[in-house]
C-alpha cells in the first residue's frame, strides 16, 4: 500500500522548428499537430480531421510532408519541423506559396497550408510532374471548397518556377 505510483506522463521534447530550436515538456500523447498550434503557436497548421483524412496539418518533417495529426510530438524530438511559416524567405514568398497565389488556388484557405507542404515534397522528389503525378501526389489533401484544378495548375506553375530558377526548399 505504500508505493508510490507516478502518472505523470509528460518528457522533455526538443526540436527544430522553422529553424529554430524549440524545447517542451509535454503529455507523451500530445499530437504534433496540437504542440505546434498550441506550444509553437504556429496557426498555418491547421487541424481538420485528427484522423489522417485532409492533410490540412501537413509540415516537413525532415523534408518529408506528413500529416502531423498522427505523430506525438515526442516522434518528433531531435527531428527537424518545417511549417508554412518556415518555408517564405524574408521578403517574398516561397515559389510554391507565389504559385498557389498566381493560380488562384484556394478559396477559404483552411487547406492551402497543407497543400502548400505537400506540393513543396512532391516537386522535391519529382521536379517534372505530369498533371496525373501532381494529382496523386495531392491525393492525400483534401479540399472542400475547389475543384482541384487551380490547385493542380499551380503545382505546375511552381515545378516551372523551380526549375527556371534552380530553387528548392533551401
Amino acid at each position: 500500500m505504500g508505493d508510490n505510483v507516478t502518472t505523470d506522463t509528460r518528457v522533455d521534447v526538443s526540436m527544430t522548428v522553422n529553424g529554430d530550436p524549440v524545447e517542451a515538456r509535454v503529455d507523451t500523447r500530445l499530437l504534433l499537430a496540437h504542440f505546434l498550434r498550441e506550444e509553437a503557436e504556429l496557426a498555418g497548421v491547421r487541424i481538420g480531421c485528427d484522423t489522417t483524412s485532409c492533410g490540412a496539418c501537413a509540415v516537413l518533417l525532415d523534408g518529408r510532408a506528413i500529416k502531423s495529426c498522427t505523430l506525438f510530438a515526442v516522434q518528433a524530438g531531435g527531428r527537424t519541423v518545417t511549417t508554412i511559416e518556415g518555408i517564405a524567405g524574408d521578403r517574398s514568398l516561397h515559389p510554391v506559396q507565389e504559385a498557389f497565389r498566381e493560380e488562384h488556388a484556394l478559396q477559404c484557405g483552411f487547406c492551402t497550408s497543407g497543400f502548400v507542404m505537400a506540393t513543396i515534397e512532391l516537386l522535391d522528389t519529382n521536379s517534372e510532374p505530369t498533371e496525373d503525378e501532381v494529382r496523386e501526389g495531392l491525393s492525400g489533401n483534401l479540399c472542400r471548397c475547389t475543384g482541384y484544378a487551380n490547385i493542380v495548375s499551380a503545382a505546375l506553375r511552381a515545378a516551372e518556377a523551380m526549375r527556371s530558377a534552380g530553387k528548392g526548399l533551401d
